[in-house]
């Protein structure tokens, strides 16, 4: 009879034991349990030491750190009918576990598969400029989009990053001839706009020297001091006749102008 009891007493032990194990749970800072009791939905507990009754309830951990999920490549057509392939990056947090267990099965899955969808539907909304030059604009539609779509599964989606858009090598090809021809335009554009400003200083200092002629002397005496600072050649040059009279001193009646008549006066009645 002691033998009996003792091996009662001892699976009663081990029951109580097994019951006791599996009615404590242990949850870390970033995990909450969702609890269903027969069934139905009796609350949101954690974190730390948790008790459930063992077959009566069960206990589904959610996890309530930032998720990092890569959205696989996919294929879209852009607005002017270029065809690209585009990796991105969604990262996601659970707000309210309750909702992201009882509301959409697998919310990991469904997040997913709703990020890819909505990532063709938003870029293929853009020509292939806009994909290119507008990524901060497209990551915040998608986000958007997102967001509002797993608000009612509990989801926050706290950013969208698009991190390589590939194309074809006949396009790449295509691209670089394009931007070829756009520096030749921009540098034509620059020479041309340098030529015109040049000549408009020309002319306006045409103007000025016009209006001065002594400055028009004085600049020619300028290019004189120039050009007999190279001894390596000899050159030729006429001087105008208005600045040799006016260096000269050329008026009547002064030195200047017996200097300048040819033949000296009185040779002929020599």
């Amino acid at each position: 009879m002691s033998y009996s009891f003792d091996v009662a007493l001892t699976a009663v032990i081990i029951i109580l034991a097994l019951v006791l194990i599996n009615a404590v749970k242990i949850l870390r800072e970033y995990q909450r349990a969702v609890v269903f009791t027969l069934g139905r939905f009796s609350g949101v507990k954690g974190p730390g030491l948790i008790f459930v009754i063992p077959v009566v309830q069960q206990v589904v951990r959610v996890d309530l750190r930032v998720v990092t999920l890569d959205v696989p490549s996919q294929d879209v057509i852009s607005r002017d009918n270029v065809s690209v392939k585009v990796d991105a990056v969604l990262y996601f947090r659970v707000m309210a576990p309750d909702k992201a267990i009882i509301q959409v099965e697998h919310y990991l899955e469904a997040t997913s598969q709703l990020a890819q969808t909505t990532l063709r539907a938003v870029l293929g909304k853009h020509d292939l400029d806009g994909m290119l030059s507008e990524r901060e604009k497209l990551n915040m539609d998608v986000q958007e989009i997102l967001d509002a779509q797993t608000d009612s599964w509990g989801i926050k989606v706290t950013n969208v990053e698009i991190k390589r858009i590939d194309l074809n090598e006949s396009m790449i090809r295509a691209i670089a001839r394009q931007a070829e021809a756009e520096r030749e335009r921009r540098a034509k554009v620059i020479h041309a706009e340098g030529e015109k400003q040049a000549a408009q200083a020309l002319m306006e200092a045409a103007e000025t020297l016009a209006k001065q002629p002594s400055a028009m002397q004085l600049r020619y005496l300028q290019t004189l001091t120039q050009v007999a600072g190279d001894k390596s050649s000899t050159l030729v040059f006429p001087i105008p006749v208005d600045l040799l009279s006016t260096l000269m001193g050329n008026k009547k009646g002064g030195p200047g102008e017996s200097l300048l008549q040819y033949p000296p006066e009185g040779s002929a009645g020599e």
